[in-house]
């Protein structure tokens, strides 16, 4: 593999021409991506949270597979697997339709308010910067580099929308390899797509998998589809499998994933006072982004059960 160093990310040969790169905390990442050489094409996976991190991601990809990228695919609406579109804006940039729907819902609105308000993040920045001068907190330091990340973005940050969409399922046919882009519907948001690459048994599976981690759930997740979706992928044969948070994994994980799912909504139906609620001992090493993890587990506790 090519010399390569990023501050953003990790990056992890998966198999021969499949590369996994897994974020960093505190960067301009927040979430993994990926790139897969199908021989004479080569494709991105999700483009992260911010431009420089994108930048790196497409530097290393086409001198790892000698040419430009060809293809890029968005895995969901959320900011860290597609703010960093712009930086492939001369690509084929596909989601499933339903992705660039809440796209074109969302984005928007939301960057144009962080850009207007660029002013107040620096002072945000500042606050916090004081704050954890005599606290040393690691947790907090991780948060203050994630919002410099963001600060940099955001002056030139632009919202790239997908050219191309699918419905259902999207295949390119590559002379090394086929890639199959696919969507059963909304489990983590309500238009989750992974990547799957046949001859490799591998799987870029975005936001439907966290490994390590405790993932995140909104007003608008399905957990009860999400399982669904979980119990189809599992079905595929697999030996790696890529999360959009977390370490390379296994079917093994997608598989801890639906439990942990199942137990968080009866343990969200079952108990009176959310706030008194510990970590389920299986989860307890468990990590999060920015967060407390028993702060998240609270907050998604309560939206499963106000769903």
């Amino acid at each position: 593999m090519a010399e390569f160093y990023s501050k953003h990310f990790n990056l992890e040969r998966v198999s021969e021409g499949i590369y996994a790169a897994i974020a960093k905390d505190g960067s301009g990442s927040v979430g993994n991506a990926g790139f897969v050489d199908l021989g004479d094409k080569t494709l991105v996976f999700d483009t992260f949270n911010t431009q420089q991190a994108a930048q790196d991601l497409r530097n290393i990809a086409e001198k790892i597979t000698n040419r430009p990228v060809t293809w890029v695919i968005n895995s969901h609406f959320h900011g860290d697997h597609m703010r960093g579109n712009q930086v492939f804006k001369d690509c084929h940039i596909i989601s499933s339709q339903m992705s660039l729907q809440q796209m074109q819902e969302n984005h928007p609105q939301r960057i144009a308010e962080q850009q207007d308000d660029i002013d107040g993040l620096k002072n945000y920045i500042e606050t916090l910067s004081k704050q954890n001068e005599s606290l040393n907190d690691r947790q907090k330091l991780t948060e203050i580099n994630f919002l410099k990340e963001l600060l940099i973005s955001l002056p030139e940050l632009e919202l790239v929308l997908p050219q191309c969409t699918f419905t259902n399922e999207f295949t390119m046919f590559g002379t090394k390899r086929t890639a199959k882009v696919i969507t059963l519907g909304g489990g983590h948001s309500p238009c989750d797509s992974f990547l799957y690459i046949p001859e490799d048994k591998i799987i870029f599976m975005a936001d439907l998998l966290f490994v390590g981690m405790h993932p995140s759930f909104f007003p608008y997740s399905n957990p009860v589809q999400w399982t669904t979706i979980l119990d189809k992928v599992s079905d595929l044969p697999i030996e790696k499998a890529i999360p959009g948070h977390g370490s390379i994994g296994t079917k093994e994980d997608i598989g801890k994933l639906k439990n942990y799912i199942k137990e968080m909504m009866a343990l969200a139906k079952e108990t009176s006072n959310l706030e008194e609620v510990s970590i389920p001992e299986d989860y307890k090493d468990w990590t999060t982004i920015n967060i407390d993890p028993r702060a998240l587990v609270i907050r998604n506790l309560k939206v499963l059960k106000d769903l």
